[in-house]
């Protein structure tokens, strides 16, 4: 979680059937993909938090690979990323990353099954936190992270993004490619 000074953060807008995210990108990958609808100030604040000495630029033409991955996922054409990622954390936010990536497309895991992958089983609550940190929605899939009892938690994007990703899944794991 080192941000060297002056760092450029690409950034666009990725529209697609209805949704509106902001996402961004270093030059190692991308690192953050808003919540559906929320204004630019969402990636502003998370930008200063985590990058305060970088450049916000807005690039489509670099951005484009990043939006066309999660345009081709959001259309049921794409079930994993091949794009780079840029997340920088703490090596335990890391870990539970590293672990939601691993959640196969169409399936969910419950925070005790991902704390018990990281083989820090009481840390449930930690996990949980660490998921809420997550800076890149969609591609580092929490929203596939559900309650013990099934519920759907709680999501950084709002529930009713966590509810259309997790019906696009389901209709993409049953072989149709429809939109949630």
């Amino acid at each position: 979680m080192n941000p060297k000074r002056n760092e450029t953060i690409n950034w666009t807008v990725l529209e697609h059937e209805g949704w509106l995210l902001h996402i961004a990108a270093t030059q190692n990958g991308l690192c953050f993909v808003g919540s559906q609808d929320k204004p630019f100030d969402e990636l502003a604040a998370w930008a200063n938090a985590r990058y305060p000495h970088a450049v916000l630029q807005k690039d489509d033409d670099a951005m484009k690979p990043y939006a066309d991955e999660l345009r081709a996922y959001m259309a049921g054409e794409r079930k994993d990323f091949s794009i780079p990622f840029d997340f920088r954390g703490t090596p335990f936010q890391t870990a539970v990353w590293q672990a939601l990536l691993q959640i196969p497309y169409g399936e969910t895991r419950t925070y005790a099954a991902i704390a018990q992958q990281i083989e820090k089983p009481a840390a449930v609550r930690a996990v949980g936190a660490a998921i809420g940190a997550n800076p890149i929605l969609i591609s580092i899939p929490c929203h596939r992270v559900i309650g013990k009892d099934g519920s759907l938690t709680g999501y950084r994007g709002g529930l009713d993004m966590k509810k259309k990703l997790l019906a696009l899944e389901k209709a993409g794991a049953e072989g149709g490619a429809a939109y949630g």
